[in-house]
């Protein structure tokens, strides 16, 4: 998770900055529109936690003694 903080915290603020040049673009939010940064963010960080949660419950239910001797 610790990746994915850091990439959102540079995602965002380079969406910040590419916002400005491409507001012409942008129709019914403004260059820094904030809602749909959090909406967005949010979005991003329940699916990364989900991806780190799921397979991590899974090695957790394994018992350790089963994992070793199977090796």
């Amino acid at each position: 998770m610790g990746a994915v903080l850091a990439g959102a915290t540079a995602g965002i603020v380079v969406a910040l900055l590419l916002g400005r040049a491409l507001a012409s673009q942008l129709f019914g939010v403004t260059a820094a529109d904030f809602p749909t940064y959090l909406a967005a963010l949010g979005i991003l960080l329940a699916v990364a936690l989900l991806a780190c949660y799921i397979p991590a419950r899974r090695a957790a239910r394994i018992d350790p003694t089963v994992a070793l001797s199977s090796e």
